[in-house]
């Protein structure tokens, strides 16, 4: 006995096998590749620094504010190494100079909803050197960019100084 399928069962057939396969293997968005390197740059100006010396705030006797320049390498999602450069330029009433360099590597952790930690070490050129959690939150991301803002909390020692806590505010862009 021999069956035969005429043409109305071969489309039905051939369009319901179609349907089934679109339905049971949708497309999907490819995975991000990592490592994956993304550069920033960024504007920090420096709020208020405490210390057993006083309180000095910005914009009281002078106005300072750093430039960082960075690369982050993100090794998964969840987890990255981020290392900076920030030149800072202080300017008062007679004038304004370079007055320190910072080198600011450090680890980053991805916290969800687009907030990231950074701990980072801090190497400053006036000698002082410390920690400096950074809490960062990306404000507007576009296909190739995105903006953030970060609260760095700097903690410094050494120098021949008193150990110092400071809070700063800083946005830029990074792609």
């Amino acid at each position: 006995m021999q069956t035969t399928i005429d043409k109305t069962q071969f489309v039905i057939l051939f369009l319901g096998s179609l349907l089934f396969s679109i339905t049971a293997y949708p497309q999907q968005t490819p995975l991000p590749i990592y490592p994956k390197i993304a550069g920033y740059i960024g504007i920090v100006h420096p709020i208020a620094t405490f210390s057993a010396d006083g309180t000095h705030t910005n914009f009281k006797d002078s106005y300072t504010v750093g430039m960082p320049i960075g690369i982050n390498i993100w090794k998964s999602a969840k987890i990255g190494f981020s290392s900076e450069i920030v030149p800072f330029v202080k300017a008062t009433g007679t004038g304004s100079k370079v007055n320190n360099v910072l080198f600011h590597p450090g680890v980053l952790v991805a916290l969800g909803n687009g907030f990231t930690f950074a701990g980072r070490a801090a190497f400053e050129t006036s000698g002082r050197y410390g920690v400096t959690p950074v809490l960062n939150k990306i404000v507007k991301k576009n296909e190739g960019s995105s903006y953030f803002i970060a609260l760095p909390l700097p903690v410094r020692f050494g120098n021949d100084l008193p150990s110092s806590l400071g809070i700063g505010f800083q946005f830029g862009i990074s792609f």
